[in-house]
């Protein structure tokens, strides 16, 4: 056994080893605990940098394990698999430095960081694993993982928050192994494969494959926040900045988008998807929620609850990407997979920083704050600039090759959902950005913390620098050898057999 096969393997346990080790650590272990997250998140960055050139190269990276005849799990690297981990591998290391900052003085550190670092080995397994049966194993790791850290604050809303998370997503996991069992049953082994693996398979139902297809994206659409499945996004808000930003950015909803790629590309195939008449009805649920997730967040006063309701917005348009028939418009959906998570898990570092700095929480608290904390709000201007699309941001690339690939399709009214969805976040964002650049506070912040010389915490205020520049960075540079969009296209025409 090769490098090819340890590699998946090494990449998920260089999270999950530090993870279990920081669980027994005492609360006065301040250095050695960053140094395991920080130590395990650098390493897994080296592994991937790895990977990302074996793949180039076309080196076959795969770990298998027999669980009983017929049952493997399976972790494998392919081009959609590498960006998905590259995505989460490189905001875990960023939000691990942010973590460490905001929860300085905070209770309970040791048991939050041995939760983040198994919610990402999750994170990291969903998007290598090479079968339906290892996607669900890690798929529910990461419910699991995920639950104490909404709840992580102990407060009766953040336990409610909790109850409702876990409600949700647990009834969604019970729902989408009802339909892998199904498949399973009917179909055998359910490894990956590019075009689909039931492409070919002319000998099954297909009123009965439809039937599966509905449980499948039923379930998965729970962590995709698809309307009516996104109810427990919002409550889920209560949670500290950090965990916000690795459920919108970096695990749950993109966890429930990507496994929709996954069963759309990689178990059905697009084309028989598509001869299925399933993509029309998915693209419809998918305008839906764009539409309907930004309509609510023009109402929220609250800022991390605005943000939320973008999310339910923004993640779907990985969905309507995948549900427009055609390579050009699968471009858009799947490079939104990396252009989101930058966007948002800057919006959502910026959110913490008004919190932990001034005390402000809500959109009315924000008049002048770009006075107070102007390199924050230069990140998080960049941040909502990219969810509406303004050239030359990460958003706008993906609305442009959605709009292109509607078009191409002669699906003429998904540009309209696109417009539409543009000028709602120019309502819900520029308001924001114009109150705290151009008005002038009035009176005293709620509760604000000095930090001498800088506006906040260095390890509050580099993360949403970082990101913010990439979003901007990964737009302008978007046609340059190997960038998130090509690495996008080169998926997309392969799903295509192109």
């Amino acid at each position: 056994m090769g490098s090819g096969y340890w590699l998946p393997l090494a990449i998920v346990l260089s999270s999950l080893i530090p993870g279990l080790m920081i669980f027994f650590l005492d609360e006065s272990k301040h250095r050695l605990r960053t140094a395991l997250n920080l130590g395990g998140a650098g390493l897994k960055l080296l592994l991937i940098g790895i990977m990302i050139w074996g793949v180039f190269n076309e080196i076959e990276y795969e770990t298998r394990f027999s669980l009983a005849p017929g049952m493997e799990l399976v972790l494998h690297a392919d081009a959609l698999s590498v960006m998905f981990v590259t995505l989460s591998t490189g905001l875990w290391f960023v939000t691990t430095l942010y973590a460490v900052g905001y929860l300085e003085d905070a209770p309970h550190r040791s048991r939050f960081f041995g939760f983040f670092s198994l919610c990402v080995s999750a994170t990291v397994g969903i998007a290598m694993a090479g079968n339906l049966l290892t996607f669900v194993f890690f798929y529910e790791l990461l419910t699991l993982s995920t639950y104490p850290l909404v709840v992580h604050r102990g407060t009766p809303e953040a336990l409610r928050g909790g109850r409702i998370y876990l409600t949700y997503t647990i009834i969604g996991g019970a729902v989408l192994l009802a339909g892998v069992a199904w498949l399973r049953a009917l179909a055998g082994p359910l490894d990956f494969t590019q075009t689909g693996i039931l492409a070919s398979r002319t000998d099954l139902d297909r009123t009965t494959l439809i039937l599966i297809f509905t449980l499948l994206i039923g379930g998965l659409g729970v962590k995709a926040a698809l309307v009516p499945l996104h109810g427990w996004l919002p409550q889920a808000m209560i949670a500290p900045a950090p965990v916000s930003a690795l459920l919108h950015a970096v695990a749950v909803v993109k966890a429930g988008a990507f496994g929709i790629v996954r069963v759309v590309y990689d178990v059905y195939g697009v084309e028989f998807t598509a001869d299925l008449n399933l993509l029309f009805p998915l693209a419809v649920v998918a305008s839906i929620t764009i539409v309907y997730g930004s309509v609510r967040a023009l109402f929220q006063d609250e800022l991390k609850k605005r943000l939320a309701y973008s999310t339910v917005s923004q993640v779907s348009y990985i969905t309507l990407g995948t549900a427009i028939l055609g390579p050009i418009a699968s471009i858009g959906g799947i490079v939104h997979l990396v252009h989101q998570g930058l966007m948002k898990i800057t919006l959502f570092f910026c959110a913490g920083n008004y919190a932990e700095t001034l005390g402000v929480h809500h959109i009315s608290e924000m008049r002048g704050i770009g006075q107070r904390m102007p390199w924050t709000t230069l990140a998080f201007t960049l941040g909502a600039l990219g969810m509406i699309g303004v050239p030359p941001m990460a958003g706008f690339i993906t609305k442009w090759y959605l709009g292109r690939g509607a078009l191409a399709a002669e699906q003429d009214w998904v540009v309209w959902v696109l417009m539409t969805s543009g000028l709602l976040n120019a309502a819900y964002f520029l308001p924001i950005v114009y109150k705290a650049w151009f008005q002038k506070p009035e009176g005293p912040w709620p509760q604000e913390r000095n930090y001498g010389r800088l506006e906040t915490h260095w390890m509050l205020l580099l993360p949403p620098l970082v990101t913010g520049i990439l979003a901007l960075m990964i737009g302008l540079f978007a046609a340059a050898p190997y960038s998130a969009l090509e690495w996008a296209r080169l998926i997309a025409y392969r799903e295509y057999g192109q």
